[in-house]
């Protein structure tokens, strides 16, 4: 199926860009389905001092600036979602919540409703949160009134090579920092994941009563 009537917002955090990098392949995996696509980034709210502690951070920051900052209109525009964040204590990193928390009026206006909508994350350990983040954030999905669309193991070959997590695309900071494989994996299963996203939306939106 050809997605050429799906509008995907592909929208993420990254501090030191591990999930820059994944939601490009999301952008890609989308685009390559046919979907016109977004890539946004959720406003950095750390200040100078903590980005400046960091210089990975700030060289990140400094090299996304291009990115356009996520608004409301990415999301009344899009009929298909892909958020990423990584993984703060087993749940998102306040710069995607707090984008998350001004969304009610669109949630009011059922502006929200009836969208596919996949997440991806990311920790340093194996068992770092990268499943309860992931479920944290569908839990405003399912407020919304979203459609959830978790990779399963619908991909299974994809899936299985990135380390096997259902509930969403993860990558494993640890692994990674070793084994150049993982990276590769997880951005095949991103890119396979978005090219579904992408194919859910456009059947969606062409659905009686869309």
């Amino acid at each position: 199926m050809n997605a050429n009537d799906a509008r995907i917002a592909v929208i993420y955090y990254s501090s030191t860009g591990n999930m820059h990098r994944i939601a490009e392949a999301y952008a890609e995996g989308a685009a390559d389905a046919g979907a016109e696509v977004r890539l946004r980034r959720a406003a950095e709210l750390a200040p100078d001092a903590a980005v400046d502690s960091n210089p990975a951070w700030r060289a990140h920051l400094d090299a996304t600036a291009h990115v356009p900052e996520a608004g409301h209109d990415d999301l009344t525009w899009a009929n298909g979602y892909a958020f990423g964040t990584p993984t703060r204590f087993g749940n998102m990193a306040s710069q995607l919540r707090q984008f998350l928390d001004t969304t009610a009026s669109l949630w009011q206006a059922g502006e929200l409703a009836d969208k596919p909508a996949t997440g991806f994350t990311g920790a340093y350990e194996v068992h770092g949160g990268q499943e309860s983040t992931l479920l944290s954030m569908y839990q405003t999905m399912y407020h919304w009134g979203a459609l959830v669309l978790a990779p399963g193991y619908v991909d299974y070959d994809a899936v299985h090579a990135a380390g096997g997590n259902p509930y969403g695309v993860s990558q494993t900071e640890s692994l990674a920092a070793e084994d150049a494989d993982h990276v590769k994996a997880v951005l095949v299963a991103a890119r396979s994941q978005g090219g579904r996203l992408a194919r859910a939306a456009a059947a969606l939106a062409g659905a009686p009563g869309r």
